[in-house]
Formats: structure tokens, sequence, C-alpha cells
């Protein structure tokens, strides 16, 4: 059998058919029909190309949704996604196999007249099915409200006594549990510092107005009272031994 150099083997492609071999005829068709050859690109091939790189990315221009940790009653941020006529991103969430981060307690208003305060907080970047509240007075068991949607952020504590100090704190709830509050209670958790920008806060409600103002009537009746009883006391010294000043000048007057 004969063997070709390779300069031969790549002239050979050029012949004729009828002057190559059976080896050589054999490999001439390999070469002709089984390897692929390569077709040049057009410009039609790169805007093809262009085309597909612009679709590969469809949030590129796509904007954060219009959700607020703090806003009361806030759509969850998916039916915004769903509602919404264009793609819309929404805030990163930790997982759902896990407890929820504690939400952060915000602004405390308290109404010392009516014995009620409304409590804002915001919700923290975690899935949440519920809220609820504690609330302690001073002793060591908390009192718990009832549990509130997860698009409230607003509630309303009613009965706080006037002069009274409370630590209130919001709990987030989803199907891992609950998320942590401070372990102390009771007088302990009054003299602690509670963290700012945690999910509890003190509530130090003032005097009732209208018992300052009770008081302050009382106080003054009971000034006029002992002004007025100075004043009979010393007059009626004076009618009986008489005016100091008068005794002296006629016991001058005598001399």
């Amino acid at each position: 059998m004969a063997h070709f150099p390779a300069e031969q083997a790549l002239s050979a492609a050029s012949l004729p058919v009828s002057m190559l071999g059976p080896p050589c005829l054999l490999w001439f068709l390999v070469v002709t029909f089984l390897v692929p050859r390569g077709q040049p690109l057009t410009p039609q091939d790169f805007e093809e190309e262009e085309d597909e790189t612009e679709t590969a990315w469809p949030l590129s221009s796509a904007v954060p949704c219009d959700y607020d940790h703090c806003r009361h009653l806030q759509v969850p941020c998916k039916e915004l996604q769903r509602a919404g006529p264009e793609a819309c991103l929404c805030p990163g969430l930790s997982s759902p196999a896990q407890p929820p981060d504690p939400p952060r307690m915000g602004e405390v208003r308290i109404v010392a007249e009516e014995g009620r305060a409304v409590v804002h907080w915001c919700a923290p970047s975690s899935p949440v099915l519920l809220y609820w509240l504690l609330l302690w007075d001073g002793s060591e068991a908390a009192q718990k409200g009832p549990p509130l949607n997860a698009t409230v952020r607003r509630a309303e504590l009613k009965g706080l006594k006037p002069g009274g100090v409370y630590v209130i704190c919001v709990v987030a709830v989803n199907e891992a549990g609950a998320s942590p509050v401070p372990e102390a209670g009771g007088e302990g958790r009054k003299a602690a510092d509670i963290p700012p920008f945690g999910p509890c806060s003190r509530l130090v409600v003032p005097p009732n107005p209208h018992t300052l103002v009770h008081a302050a009537i009382g106080v003054g009746m009971a000034l006029a009272l002992v002004s007025c009883a100075a004043l009979v006391w010393h007059f009626c010294l004076r009618d009986r031994w008489g005016c100091p000043r008068r005794a002296t000048a006629r016991a001058s007057g005598a001399l």
C-alpha cells in the first residue's frame, strides 16, 4: 500500500477524480462532503446579534417599586409588581424559612388627656404575615395585643394611666416564628437602655392637664385661706392688746 507525503496529500484535492487511487478517492470524498465549511458573516448577522443582546436584559430599565417600609396599609411589593403597567424592582427580603428581623419602632404620639398613645413602626426586610404589640406596665408579664395585618404600620393603645411609665414592643411573625424582643422584663426593662431604632420604646405618660388645673386651684384656695386666717389673727390681736405704735406714742407724751 502506497504512502503519500503531506504535500502530495494536500495537492491531491485539486486533481481530477479519475487520476486518484482508491485511498486518495476516499480521502477526497471525506474532505469534500463531510468536513463543514465556514460561511462568511454578513452585516445582517451582526444586526441579529445586537438584537439578541438588547433583549437579553429586560430588567435593565426597571425602576424600584413604590414601596415604603414605614407606610401604613402598604400594599405588598409582589402585588405592586403584578398590578403595575411596567416592570419594577422589589427590595430584597430574607428567607421565609427564617424568623423575621425585628421591626423598627417609629414615632410614638401620646394623648395624655385621653389616656392613649398612637404607635408607628417600619416593616423589616423579611417576609411578614402579621404583627402584634407587647406592653409592659411595671409587671413581669407582658400584655399581648390582637394580631394585626401585615399591611398595618400603626396601632393605638388605650387605657394608659396619667403619670405611668410603660414599655411597648412590636413583634413581626411569619411561618418560621416571631422576631426577637429584649429579654428583660418589668422594672429591669425600664432601667435598661433601650437601643434606638429597635423594636421597643419607653412611654412616659404626663399627668392629665385637668388634674394639674385642679391641683393648682386647690393650692390657690389653700393659700387664700391661710392669708385670711393670718389677717384675722392680726386684727384680733390688735383689738385686744392695742396697736404697739399708739402705746409707745402715749408713753412718750406723758413724759
